[in-house]
């Protein structure tokens, strides 16, 4: 073979070996470099904001999220939210899949019965992870029946009266003595003057459904030590101890029961 034709072997990036063309090695070779695409997707922000924390029983309560790049700020337009609402110590799905738009925008609206927490679940796109966003605390109200507001009247009527062991009313009371006192007024029922034995009168409600005016009985264990009145948003009306006055105060712990004298 010439020298011109071996000057164009190697230029091929070809050898000469025992008369036979034969490729040189790869490394001699220019390979072209592709970048390996990045699969990290990005959590999304979002903007949660909610009509009202409280809700009267039987009202709906709308609440609205933006999704959005926490990068660039541009809205989040792909994917699906959902509502989800705490119950009973897990999450639940309280609707289903909305489509976000072009605004990254979404409303839901819902009608608690008991209060609570809300949150939205984005199920995510190719570029942004599933994300559940912060829980929105709401609160419902039940209106007072005419005898529940008639109850929490009396109730008020004796606020600054002086605590008094074994006393019932109607200028001193010890706690069961004012509950006794103020259900026998508005209602006609007697009650006994002892707050474990209070809890065994009237209907069992649960603590997610009480209302104004029912009655409150404090336990160690299953033993009810202390009587009170509720008035709402974790208010009651008692007479607490020695040394103190019947009043509003709000309520302490979580082990008691709740009895309806009312309806």
């Amino acid at each position: 073979m010439s020298v011109g034709t071996s000057t164009l072997a190697l230029s091929l990036g070809l050898c000469l070996c025992a008369g036979q063309l034969v490729a040189t090695p790869a490394a001699s070779a220019a390979s072209p470099v592709v970048a390996a695409a990045s699969s990290a997707k990005q959590k999304p922000s979002v903007r949660t904001t909610m009509s009202s924390t409280r809700v009267t029983y039987g009202k709906s309560v709308k609440l609205t999220v933006h999704y959005y790049n926490p990068t660039n700020g541009k809205s989040v337009t792909s994917g699906s939210v959902r509502l989800q609402a705490y119950r009973s110590g897990k999450w639940i799905n309280w609707t289903g899949n909305k489509a976000l738009g072009k605004s990254g925008t979404v409303s839901f609206t819902a009608a608690p019965k008991i209060s609570g927490y809300f949150r939205t679940y984005y199920t995510g796109n190719g570029s942004f992870t599933s994300h559940a966003g912060s829980r929105k605390a709401v609160s419902v109200v039940r209106p007072a029946s005419s005898k529940s507001a008639k109850i929490l009247a009396e109730a008020k009527r004796h606020t600054g009266a002086l605590y008094k062991f074994g006393a019932s009313g109607p200028s001193r009371f010890d706690c069961s003595g004012y509950t006794m006192y103020v259900y026998k007024k508005t209602t006609g029922k007697s009650l006994p003057h002892k707050a474990n034995s209070q809890q065994k009168y009237g209907s069992a409600v649960a603590k997610g459904n009480k209302k104004v005016g029912d009655l409150i009985v404090f336990r160690n264990g299953s033993y009810g030590y202390h009587a009170g009145i509720y008035a709402g948003n974790g208010y009651m009306y008692d007479s607490p101890h020695t040394g103190a006055r019947v009043g509003k105060h709000k309520m302490y712990g979580s082990n008691y029961v709740v009895r309806r004298l009312a309806a």
